[in-house]
C-alpha cells in the first residue's frame, strides 16, 4: 500500500509543479480563483505527502516548504509566469495543513487499530 502511496504523491507533486512552471494556457482552472486552486493543490500535496512518508513527516514537511519556494523562485524563468510572495505563502501554508491533517488521519487510525484490537 505505501509504495502506491508514494507513487500518486511524486505523480501529484509532478502534476503540481507542471501546472506551476508550464505554460499557463495548460494550467488547469476553476470556479476557485488563483489563491484557492494553489490552496487546493498544495493541501493535496501536504495530505498524501504526510500520508507517504509518516516516519519522516516533518523532515518531508520542512523540504516541501523548501521546494515550494524554489519552484516559485523558478518561475522568474519560466515564460509567462511570475513569482509572488503571496503564492509561496499559500503554497507553504496550505501543504502544512496538508501534512497536519495526514497527521491526524494517522493518529485516528491508530486509535482505531488500537482500540479492535482484541484483548486476550
Amino acid at each position: 500500500m505505501s509504495i502506491f502511496v508514494r507513487a500518486f504523491a511524486w505523480l501529484l507533486a509532478a502534476a503540481v509543479a507542471f501546472a506551476t512552471l508550464g505554460p499557463p494556457g495548460l494550467r488547469p482552472h476553476s470556479d476557485f480563483g488563483q489563491d484557492g486552486e494553489h490552496a487546493l493543490a498544495f493541501i493535496l500535496v501536504g495530505l498524501v505527502f504526510g500520508l507517504a512518508y509518516r516516519r519522516r513527516r516533518l523532515a518531508v514537511a520542512a523540504g516541501s516548504v523548501v521546494l515550494i519556494g524554489l519552484l516559485e523562485l523558478m518561475q522568474f524563468w519560466a515564460p509567462g509566469r511570475h513569482a509572488r510572495l503571496e503564492d509561496f505563502l499559500v503554497d507553504a501554508g496550505t501543504a502544512c495543513i496538508g501534512f497536519t491533517l495526514a497527521a491526524i488521519v494517522d493518529w485516528i487510525m491508530t486509535r482505531f487499530r488500537a482500540d479492535s484490537a482484541p484483548t486476550g
